[in-house]
């Protein structure tokens, strides 16, 4: 090989080694930019991804944000804030007070037992009937301003009963009954009725409810959320300590059972024998 034809081979090596290296440098700035503009957007995401989850942190729950909304009252509720909730003939002398959780295990049990005899006695005259709710099973302690530190099942439960109530005076006692019932009333530690979902479902029970869009809705939107808590705070203010308690003529009711003790009656029998009793009195 002539030194010329040696030359030019040299030269055209450097050329080719050159222009790879070019290449090569080209495509390292190009990643290094991808890597670059990957890591910003991570950098972003996890910014963004952590403000989102600072302002779902502070944005007041559901049950927070209804102690602050305007009140809407069923119909066929009377009172402050539509509280006082009375069922029954007007003619009918005395009342017979009901407070009841509705996701109180002994109050299930009162009502398997004495619900259905409430619902004759009502109907026929016998006595009225006044409602109210509590709420203390979720941890609520509304006076101090606590909500659901337990669960939302019974505040929520007052709300479908809101909804019932709204419906007609005997589809909220259907509905109530439906509650408590064996088939559907959960262990105490089952925060089973703070999903919408259920408390439909149960209601499908009562004729009245079954398919029944505009009570869906409410159940669904919370229509009576702030009327729950209102209820609730009713309980609280009652004096009463726990549930279920009967009252009449401001007294408690209570059957005296064979080993001498004193408490709610939780038969039709024991029921009607201690309502009998204060009908009287």
């Amino acid at each position: 090989m002539s030194k010329r034809n040696s030359q030019a081979a040299k030269t055209a090596a450097r050329e080719r080694l050159r222009a790879e290296r070019e290449r090569q440098a080209k495509k390292d700035k190009v990643r290094r930019q991808v890597i670059v503009g990957v890591s910003i957007v991570g950098v972003l995401a996890v910014a963004g991804g952590v403000g989102w989850a600072v302002m779902q942190a502070s944005k007041p729950s559901a049950w927070e944000a209804a102690k602050t909304a305007k009140v809407v009252a069923p119909a066929n509720t009377s009172g402050k804030n539509g509280t006082t909730v009375v069922i029954g003939e007007d003619s009918a002398k005395k009342t017979l007070e009901l407070y009841e959780d509705p996701r109180c295990p002994i109050c299930a049990t009162f009502e398997q037992g004495v619900g259905k005899t409430i619902e004759k006695d009502v109907e026929d005259g016998k006595y009225k009937v006044k409602f109210v709710g509590a709420s203390f099973l979720d941890g609520d302690s509304l006076d101090e301003g606590k909500i659901g530190n337990r669960g939302e099942g019974s505040k929520n439960a007052l709300s479908a009963l809101g909804a019932a109530l709204n419906v007609s005076p005997e589809a909220f006692l259907q509905f109530k009954s439906a509650l408590y019932s064996a088939e559907h009333h959960p262990e105490e530690s089952d925060d089973k009725f703070k999903d919408d979902s259920a408390l439909i479902e149960i209601a499908n029970d009562v004729p009245e409810l079954k398919g029944n869009a505009k009570f869906e809705k409410a159940v669904e939107d919370g229509t009576y959320d702030r009327w729950a808590l209102e209820m609730s705070e009713t309980f609280q203010k009652s004096g009463v300590q726990g549930t279920p308690t009967l009252k009449m003529d401001g007294k408690k009711l209570e059957a005296k059972f064979p080993d001498g003790q004193k408490g709610t009656p939780m038969t039709a029998e024991q029921f009607t024998k201690t309502i009998d009793a204060a009908l009287k009195g």
